[in-house]
């Protein structure tokens, strides 16, 4: 039977709601939002000294944390090769390096916090779903060989048995630096180290005002107020008009996952002969992996995000997409279906900085779990030395609407979604 409802949560106790009588009165930082970014950056300013109260407006990783599908990928959501033409090659290559960093820190919090969540670095695999896309792959090894100086594998179409068990794909490109992960087993870990780290986390308490004042803002939440001299925003795609600036700036869409029912060690082999981490490369794209002998199966089956009839269209639609792929599945049950709100910027990259006395870090646009990781400590180390400006995410501008026709109400979301389609048809 079908079941509506997170897989990865079945894995592993989530933190509870269950919170301290009240609030932290004085914090330095509160920070808002308990998934990936705000319990890195909480561990990160505990371990330096800071007060650090952090206010969830659910259960701590209720969000996309543990909603993904568990990829730690190198790069960005755009092609290195539009980021270096836009950015130019110094920027490109700084922010190429936090990208590697990014799977770095994942890999080094696991260690030091000895977070069971099952993470190794069994590489990325990128499939052309068309013949030219191949040639694209193709001019891409050489291009991240010379200008970033990183080693990515081509995979020729006749070769491909030997890393996907699919007859559709024109070819792949493999990278060996990333890695996966059980994400709810991740963000759990993170929850016990910021705690023991000494920071105060809070379920339950979302913010509904922020008023700064001489020493620095009154938060009110739904379980009282904390005074705070900073403020961090790490929201990602769940951004509030508590900080309608930032919102304005964020599309929140939708991302949808299937699991199946445990595969026999044949079959799952048969599938993914090395685990990698699978995407194609559609616009309107499909990403896959194995855990546990299940294939986790995710895409942009609707862009909207996730109620009850986002997530039951996306079943059916993402099962489809799944036979087309591996027909060999066509038997076999989906026994978990769920959605995750993702945060895109309008120009698709990432950005940090400070706005008004608040910091953040949002848009991650489908590369959250490792780039979260990094820039939740990294931009915490930089709001402790002063110097958020010199970070490489904060050295371009955080655009807004084209004309202001956004009031982060993303009422545009199904004209995006056919347009994505409509490329890939023409492509």
């Amino acid at each position: 039977m079908l079941k509506e409802k997170i897989y990865w949560h079945e894995t592993v106790d989530m933190p509870s709601d269950e919170n301290p009588a009240s609030l932290p009165d004085q914090v330095d930082v509160a920070v808002i939002g308990g998934g990936y970014t705000g319990l890195v950056a909480a561990r990160t300013l505990a371990q330096r000294g800071a007060r650090v109260a952090v206010l969830e407006a659910e259960t701590i990783g209720w969000g996309a944390s543990s909603r993904n599908g568990g990829m730690t990928l190198t790069g960005l959501k755009l092609p290195m090769q539009i980021v270096l033409k836009k950015y130019g090659r110094e920027k490109a290559g700084r922010l190429f390096q936090c990208s590697l960093d990014s799977v770095d820190a994942v890999e080094q919090i696991v260690r030091e916090e000895k977070i069971d969540c099952g993470f190794a670095r069994t590489g990325h695999l990128l499939a052309a779903n068309k013949p030219k896309h191949f040639d694209a792959l193709r001019d891409e090894v050489e291009f991240m060989a010379k200008e970033f100086n990183h080693k990515v594998k081509l995979i020729e179409p006749k070769d491909l048995k030997s890393e996907i068990g699919s007859d559709v794909y024109h070819g792949a490109l493999i990278d060996e630096a990333s890695g996966g992960l059980n994400p709810a087993q991740y963000v759990a870990g993170l929850a016990r180290a910021a705690q023991k780290a000494g920071a105060s986390l809070n379920a339950r308490a979302r913010v509904t005002r922020l008023e700064r004042g001489a020493n620095g803002f009154t938060v009110e939440t739904e379980r009282g107020k904390v005074n705070a001299k900073n403020i961090f925003v790490a929201t990602s795609g769940y951004t509030g008009n508590v900080v309608k600036s930032l919102q304005k700036k964020i599309i929140p869409i939708g991302s949808f996952i299937i699991a199946t029912e445990k595969l026999s060690d044949e079959l799952a082999h048969e599938l993914s002969p090395k685990n990698r981490m699978i995407f194609d490369y559609k616009h309107y794209l499909n990403y896959f992996r194995l855990w546990d002998n299940r294939l986790i199966f995710g895409g942009r089956a609707a862009f909207f995000p996730e109620d009850e009839n986002t997530i039951r269209q996306s079943a059916e639609i993402l099962r489809r997409e799944m036979i087309r792929v591996y027909p060999q599945l066509k038997d076999v049950a989906v026994e978990y279906v769920w959605g995750g709100t993702l945060d895109f910027a309008f120009d698709m990259m990432t950005h940090v900085g400070e706005e008004n006395g608040i910091y953040y870090s949002l848009g991650y646009a489908g590369h959250g779990v490792a780039m979260a990781t990094y820039l939740g400590k990294s931009v915490a180390e930089a709001m402790l030395n002063g110097n958020i400006k010199d970070h490489p995410f904060a050295a371009f501008p955080f655009p807004g609407a084209p004309l202001g026709l956004y009031d982060g109400r993303p009422w545009f979301l199904p004209f995006a979604g056919m347009w994505h389609k409509i490329l890939d048809w023409i492509e």
